[in-house]
């Protein structure tokens, strides 16, 4: 769900670099108005390491591989932190791996930070700390999923907008509804991880699931 260098056009490229910075501007101030934030960086750096291992496990889902994001668990976990992080973690993986682009950077930042934070936002809604495990799973799966639908969403949205004229036509909406197959067993499999660490941390250690 990375995109690369070279594909989008310089409206879709810039677009992304101002939405990115002003989510994650954003985000930061809402993380200074909480207080100190520093007992709670190590949190937020633990789980940037864990999304930057995640995308290097390749699954070989039918009709082609896919990669782990685990966006929608950052969110649950990490609430505001969780945008800067995915910007972080994007950064590494392009820089040390070639995992997207640093061209791309602000966009694939909105792909997936976004609906992380709207994964945080649909887990912790009206959330009853004491609630049942049941509930806490369906919350996760909602949260596990739901984030990685509307990434997919932002994903072929930037590709349709950002495509230049040249990769038009039938050969790209075929190559679009192969990434959208693909991608569909992995929202499932992103749910169920989902489901069981959040049922799992409330068990265990059920602050890990109050957001930082």
């Amino acid at each position: 769900m990375h995109i690369a260098d070279g594909i989008l056009n310089l409206p879709v490229v810039a677009g992304g670099f101002v939405g990115a910075g002003a989510v994650a501007w954003y985000s930061l101030d809402r993380i200074k108005r909480r207080g100190d934030p520093r007992e709670k960086i190590p949190r937020a750096a633990l789980l940037t390491a864990a999304f930057f291992a995640a995308s290097l496990i390749h699954l070989p889902l039918p009709p082609a591989g896919v990669h782990l994001v685990l966006n929608g668990l950052l969110g649950i976990m990490l609430g505001w932190f969780a945008f800067p992080a995915i910007l972080i973690g994007l950064f590494l993986q392009a820089v040390m791996f070639g995992h997207g682009g640093l061209t791309t950077l602000g966009v694939n930042g909105l792909i997936l930070g976004l609906p992380a934070l709207m994964a945080w936002r649909l887990f912790h809604w009206q959330r009853d700390p004491d609630a049942s495990p049941w509930r806490t799973g369906v919350r996760g799966m909602l949260a596990g999923s739901g984030a990685m639908v509307a990434a997919l969403m932002l994903f072929l949205a930037a590709l349709l907008l950002g495509l230049p004229a040249e990769y038009g036509g039938q050969a790209s909406m075929t190559a679009l509804m192969v990434i959208i197959g693909a991608h569909i067993p992995l929202i499932i499999l992103e749910g169920v991880i989902t489901t069981f660490l959040v049922v799992f941390l409330q068990r265990v250690q059920p602050r890990l699931l109050e957001g930082i």
